[in-house]
């Protein structure tokens, strides 16, 4: 395995576990948190712009 792909496995997984925080603050959903998890990114970036900054 070469770093590049280790680099972008820690970011899928901390996307991913960036995003399930998000969601739970906002929404106490198990639901939710299913389905922000498995979107990850862009989850976090569609918050960032439009929940959190808007």
């Amino acid at each position: 395995m070469s770093a590049g792909s280790s680099v972008v496995k820690v970011g899928v997984g901390f996307g991913t576990a960036l995003a399930i925080t998000i969601s739970w603050t906002a929404n106490k959903s198990l639901f939710w948190v299913i389905v922000h998890g498995i979107l990850g990114w862009i989850y976090v970036v569609y918050y960032a712009l439009f929940k959190h900054f808007g």
